[in-house]
């Protein structure tokens, strides 16, 4: 069982390091004089998924989540 939690470790640290690379490779989100203005429906803003913007944000959630569920994991595997 020990090998499991070592498993679980290692993908934790991962996710962490994936985590902070991919949140820092982002763009800043401020949408400057044009947000106020209405141009922010632009094609760029309606096809943001199609982007590497867009995939950047997916994989920010993903790796999120994994986050989120490993931290519980073994937090819970700690308490046993």
């Amino acid at each position: 069982m020990k090998i499991l939690e070592y498993i679980m470790i290692i993908l934790y640290l991962l996710d962490c390091v994936g985590l902070v690379v991919v949140v820092l490779m982002q763009e800043g989100k401020s949408g400057g004089l044009g947000a106020l203005t209405g141009a922010a429906d632009t094609y760029y803003a309606k096809n943001k998924g199609r982007t590497v913007e867009g995939a950047l944000n997916k994989l920010t959630i993903a790796l999120s989540v994994i986050f989120v569920v490993l931290s519980i994991v073994i937090n819970l595997s700690v308490w046993k």
